[in-house]
């Protein structure tokens, strides 16, 4: 990929880009490549088989259907016409050219914790790149949702704008950490429970939630649900690999990994990962009470996950690491929402390749040979050894996520 100061240099060439017009220097466009990269901008805004930035990738929620615009300096289809105080208002503020309001599938609600020097950063970067004339209709969502003026009264109930605050009593790692969690990653976006209203449960940051038919899980220090076992340095690794001695990144967190998270400087990936182990968010929950061995489901499970999974996770749970994911002691095993294990066991999966591990190791779907009620055991079997402890899983729960995959595009 060539380097943005390449492309800078081109463009001031040929095209007379504005950026250095403006006087703007390579090492600004640089660090907002750099920042580009901790917001994950690629990944939203380019679609499959499509040019970068250009647009076109269409979100899921759960009010229906948002494309991602073109973030392009096309003059006519991108973002070649915003000043610097409009492109500050739509990632901050979430109102765009002209005052046209913004879904928070763009999260203004996180991105308004960004300075002013960083956003105009990534706007000097974004200026570089190539103009693609690619028109986007971004609004697809049906009536009512389709109404922008509603986003006052969401606003009103869930957008709280602010830059960040350092906290002085932390480490300047710590705050850095804390910032980019919660602005330009904008991690929340995904991993905080959501209201009725698509809008964050404030009080339970981090605590995991759903996401386009996945749940992100809790990553908070939690030792049960969370990433309270983990050691530093391996959420450390999981963000630079995606993987570690624990588990292996797939479905949207393969994406944020292969876009953002692996490709982000180490001093950032170690500064999130101080900021995760000391967040003050979790902690230890009360204990589960594991269902007993002799549960119907539990026998029915146990026999399913001899004859189907323990070749891969072994008897013990303890899976290959790197290869396998491992059961026993897994947060995501135990999370109070089991939609991402039904999902994997139905629809099978794959993790994501970085460099630093290529193998990306595939789990294969059983939607063919087991039944409903089979998953269902198999998972209650797994939530409930080795140590494990949560609740059992219904075969309706099996079927409704069958369903909602047989039904997506």
């Amino acid at each position: 990929m060539r380097s943005a100061l390449a492309i800078a240099a081109v463009l001031a060439a040929v095209s007379g880009d504005a950026v250095a017009q403006d006087g703007q220097s390579f090492d600004r466009i640089e660090r907002g490549r750099t920042l580009a990269v901790l917001g994950d901008c690629g990944a939203c805004h380019t679609a499959p088989g499509g040019k970068p930035f250009a647009g076109g990738l269409a979100l899921e929620t759960p009010f229906g259907k948002i494309v991602a615009p073109n973030i392009t300096p096309d003059r006519q289809t991108g973002i070649g016409n915003f000043t610097n105080a409009e492109f500050l208002s739509a990632l901050r503020e979430g109102r765009s050219r002209g005052g046209k309001l913004l879904y928070p599938a763009m999260p203004y609600p996180a991105y308004t914790k960004m300075s002013d020097d960083d956003v105009l950063a990534i706007r000097a970067y974004l200026a570089t790149l190539t103009p693609v004339s690619n028109a986007v209709v971004s609004n697809q969502l049906p009536f009512p949702f389709n109404i922008r003026m509603a986003m006052l009264g969401w606003n009103w109930l869930n957008f709280t704008p602010g830059r960040y605050q350092p906290n002085s009593q932390k480490s300047a790692e710590w705050n850095r950490g804390a910032y980019i969690v919660q602005g330009p990653a904008h991690c929340g976006t995904c991993h905080t429970p959501k209201t009725v209203l698509g809008g964050d449960k404030a009080e339970t940051p981090l605590a995991g939630g759903m996401l386009q038919g996945w749940y992100a899980p809790n990553i908070t220090n939690d030792s049960r649900t969370g990433i309270g076992t983990w050691s530093k340095d391996e959420v450390v690794q999981y963000l630079k690999t995606g993987t570690n001695s624990w588990t292996l990144a797939s479905g949207p967190m393969a994406d944020a990994i292969s876009h953002s998270t692996s490709q982000m400087v180490d001093a950032d990936i170690a500064a999130i990962a101080t900021y995760l182990k000391d967040s003050g968010l979790g902690g230890a929950t009360a204990a589960a009470v594991a269902i007993a061995a002799s549960d119907n489901a539990m026998r029915a499970g146990a026999a399913i996950f001899k004859d189907s999974c323990a070749a891969c996770h072994k008897d013990s749970g303890l899976g290959e690491a790197h290869l396998f994911p491992r059961l026993a002691g897994s947060a995501l095993v135990q999370a109070d929402d089991p939609t991402t294990l039904a999902r994997v066991v139905l629809h099978g999966t794959r993790a994501v390749a970085t460099s630093a591990m290529p193998t990306a190791p595939a789990m294969p779907a059983f939607d063919w040979r087991l039944s409903d009620a089979q998953i269902a055991a198999v998972l209650t079997f797994v939530r409930n050894s080795w140590g494990n402890a949560a609740a059992p899983v219904a075969a309706g729960a099996v079927t409704k996520q069958r369903q909602s995959l047989a039904a997506a595009p």
